[in-house]
């Protein structure tokens, strides 16, 4: 990975993070202060905390992958250090699909006129369920290489005593 697509990603992994945390504020404002009451139309205190949540779930997502990133930097991603940051990321990406999920079962009851909106919110969080399901096929082919890496160097060593 070139100097600069390492920056670029890192610039935006900041500001993503950064956007959460003042999502996640301004959600945990709301809830603490009562600011604006509900009406009854829409449960905001559930959808609020559903959001600080999601955001939790992004947040650590893009940890992991910040991680991921300075350790492809350094040469170390193929390593079995890696695979705590793919394992952690995964896992974020499951609990922000059952967070989605939840979105859309405290949203359902005013679908009801329109249930595809719901319909359509389900499938959405199936596919961030099959984002997890790709990042899983990526880590095992991360166990792949990290594999084919030890079995080089022992057979590396086995030559050095050869000769």
């Amino acid at each position: 990975m070139g100097k600069l697509a390492v920056r670029a990603l890192r610039a935006v992994l900041a500001v993503v993070l950064a956007g959460t945390a003042f999502v996640q504020a301004g959600m945990v404002w709301a809830l603490v202060s009562g600011s604006d009451p509900e009406d009854g139309s829409v449960p905001l205190t559930a959808l609020r905390v559903i959001t600080i949540l999601g955001m939790m779930s992004a947040q650590v997502a893009l940890v992991c992958v910040w991680r991921l990133v300075a350790m492809v930097r350094r040469g170390t991603v193929f390593s079995h250090a890696a695979f705590r940051y793919v394992d952690i990321l995964i896992g974020a990406i499951v609990a922000a699909s059952l967070v989605w999920f939840a979105v859309t079962i405290v949203n359902a009851p005013g679908q009801r006129d329109d249930p595809g909106v719901s319909v359509i919110m389900a499938g959405i969080g199936v596919a961030i369920l099959g984002v997890a399901l790709m990042v899983l096929v990526l880590r095992m082919l991360l166990a792949q290489a990290v594999a084919r890496d030890v079995e080089a160097a022992r057979m590396q060593t086995e030559l050095d005593e050869v000769i």
